[in-house]
């Protein structure tokens, strides 16, 4: 009869102990990150990866504030006045 040392035949793997969650985790990890990439790199070789530019935040006030300066309800001044106190 054929000795297997002091864990037998599978040198202490044969339960997985603590080790058993990651026989099933690092896999997905794994191809979770082959996944990411193979993305990225489809979006970014197609041009899906520019970002749009940045459009300004304004206050919705401004928009109101320049219709009634464009039909003429409010002069220059009125409307430099009423941005400032609008934009702070």
């Amino acid at each position: 009869m054929m000795w297997n040392g002091p864990f037998g035949m599978m040198d202490g793997w044969g339960g997985g102990g603590w080790l058993w969650p990651f026989h099933f985790i690092i896999p997905l990890l794994f191809l979770a990150l082959i996944v990411t990439v193979v993305v990225w790199l489809v979006r970014y070789s197609i041009g899906w990866g520019d970002l749009p530019p940045r459009s300004e935040r304004r206050p919705p006030g401004i928009d109101v504030l320049e219709e009634r300066y464009a039909r003429g309800e409010i002069n220059r001044d009125e409307y430099l006045e009423k941005k400032r106190d609008i934009l702070g």
